[in-house]
């Protein structure tokens, strides 16, 4: 089924066996149990469904925990200088918080450091490493970097500098001489240990140091950062992340926390965090001094409890992503979807040598987002180009990476499955498009390229109980998606333009009530068109979902697409 924005819409296909299967033993509903089955829930997550679970530390045995643990506490104990080198995303900062607040309350002598994008480049350096060991640092810890910055490890060595890194990027042979290498690609043994992101693995580890050091510090009072990096990431939502985001949805509250009550205030959020909240508005927010020049606000606003300080920082913050917003849709606005379509692309390549290399990576997944194909963006940087990269869930970006660097195509690189970066030279670009559609070429074969909707289902059955069901899946997040339904025949019975580029609708069915629908961000789209001056019957494909507006719950439609 086309739609008006020219995509094509097909239901999900499921073993309908499996879906009796689940039906008949765990006496769920049709909905739901073929939402398992599409989603290819294992047995232990049907069994999580309505429970409420514990934490548990899924590394309690690893040996690199334990030597990373006995390494830190040696310097703890002799009260050595402790440096914590983060990345300036939203999870190098918080999992460099969450090693400072512990710090700070130790009473441990240390000093963080986030690089600026432009001036330093991404991650452990040896350029920076010698310009940071002037404070005289006895252990670096390297959160959400380090792993393939072999050079820089060297020269930590070689200036008898201990070092622990935490990652979760790809990891190529031979390691980093690093001490201790905390990072689940060196060796998968489980799925969901390579689902965690930096802070996670952060939070794992100063688990581990809390029990077995007998620390009264309360880790589990900053679990909100963990889920903050997990979403902003983009990690799946499954296994131990889902668990971690329930109880941190259910228990976190924020009038105790200062920064997340003065943040929600200051953008008029609803009282209860949502997955959203964080995705879309706390998160963009972090991530904004990163992608502008000030890559510490993050971290100083996450580690401080000093009202006037968390007033400012956020203020300065928020300021910064209402920049980033406008820079945006600037870059948005002067890319031609039409050629870059005609190109045929197996995956997308754009070069402008004039967008700010803080915005590549939110360029590059709307790209992939609007083209449903991975994606690179690539900008000028001084004497180099810089690239970031968004992939689908069918082709690991952070492998590709790896065997970039392999054939010498670029100078330097990292990633995981969904998200990259890397440096390139100029001169190298035809040869880097062609190996890379050769890649995907050899790696997937008929690329599936429509997009889903779980079921078609009556506009008359859209009730509480409808979606009280669908939530047992919550939260939802990447790998575990708030599904999409088809809705036939509705009428657009009255729609209003929000904040210049959402659409508020209307839509009433030929049976049954009326339902409240938004459509975010498609002003100047086909899909806003119709919807502004459509009057016949149409076809929905939209997210189902209770909105919370002045603690009120209703029942609204998100609005994807229009089919015909």
């Amino acid at each position: 089924m086309i739609s008006v924005s020219g995509k094509n819409w097909i239901e999900r296909k499921v073993n309908k066996n499996s879906v009796e299967k689940i039906k008949q033993d765990y006496k769920f509903n049709e909905i739901l149990s073929k939402l398992i089955v599409s989603r290819n829930f294992d047995e232990d997550e049907i069994n999580n469904i309505n429970n409420n679970l514990e934490i548990i530390n899924i590394f309690k045995n690893d040996s690199d925990f334990k030597s990373a643990s006995e390494i830190l506490n040696i310097s703890i104990k002799n009260n050595e200088k402790i440096c914590i080198l983060g990345d300036y995303d939203a999870d190098g900062t918080a999992a460099t918080s969450l090693l400072v607040r512990y710090f700070n309350y130790i009473k441990q002598p240390h000093f963080y450091y986030i690089p600026d994008r432009v001036k330093d480049g991404y991650g452990a350096t040896k350029k920076l490493f010698q310009k940071l060991i002037l404070n005289q640092p006895k252990l670096v810890i390297m959160v959400d970097c380090g792993s393939t910055s072999n050079e820089a490890i060297d020269f930590l060595n070689q200036n008898k500098i201990k070092s622990i890194i935490i990652d979760h990027h790809e990891i190529n042979k031979p390691y980093p001489a690093s001490n201790v290498i905390i990072n689940p690609k060196k060796n998968i043994t489980r799925n969901e240990e390579s689902y965690l992101c930096a802070t996670s693995l952060t939070y794992f580890f100063l688990d581990y140091l809390i029990k077995s050091t007998g620390s009264d510090f309360k880790i589990n009072n900053y679990l909100i950062f963990v889920l903050l990096a997990t979403v902003c990431d983009v990690m799946p939502l499954r296994k131990i992340n889902k668990i971690i985001a329930s109880n941190v949805i259910k228990g976190f509250k924020i009038n105790d926390n200062g920064v997340f009550k003065f943040i929600f205030k200051q953008l008029s959020l609803n009282k209860k965090l949502s997955i959203d909240d964080l995705g879309f508005s706390i998160g963009p927010i972090i991530n904004s001094g990163g992608r502008l020049g000030f890559s510490n606000y993050g971290t100083e606003l996450l580690t401080t409890d000093d009202p006037k300080l968390i007033q400012k920082r956020s203020i300065e913050l928020i300021k910064l992503n209402e920049k980033r917003k406008i820079l945006e849709q600037n870059i948005l606005d002067e890319i031609d979807y039409e050629k870059i379509n005609k190109q045929n692309q197996k995956v997308i390549i754009y070069y402008d040598a004039n967008i700010n290399e803080g915005l590549i990576g939110i360029i590059a997944a709307r790209l992939k987002d609007y083209f449903n194909k991975p994606s690179i963006v690539i900008t000028k940087s001084n004497n180099t180009l810089k690239a970031s990269a968004r992939s689908t869930s069918n082709y690991n970006i952070g492998n590709l990476i790896k065997s970039l660097i392999d054939n010498k195509i670029i100078e330097k690189g990292g990633g995981h499955n969904m998200a990259a970066g890397f440096t390139i030279k100029k001169s190298k670009l035809n040869s880097l498009n062609d190996f890379i559609q050769k890649d995907y070429n050899n790696k997937i074969i008929d690329a599936d390229l429509s997009y889903k909707y779980e079921s078609e289902i009556s506009a008359s059955s859209i009730n509480k109980r409808f979606i009280d069901e669908i939530n047992k899946l919550g939260p939802f997040g990447n790998h575990n998606c708030l599904p999409i339904f088809l809705i036939k025949n509705v009428k657009i019975i009255k729609s209003n333009i929000i904040n210049k580029k959402h659409i508020s609708v209307i839509v009433k069915p030929n049976i049954g009530s009326s339902l409240k629908s938004i459509c975010f961000n498609c002003i100047n789209t086909q899909i806003g068109e119709y919807l502004l001056s459509y009057k016949k019957n149409i076809n929905i494909a939209a997210e189902i979902n209770e909105n919370i507006w002045n603690n009120k719950k209703s029942i609204q439609l998100n609005i994807k697409d229009l089919l015909l």
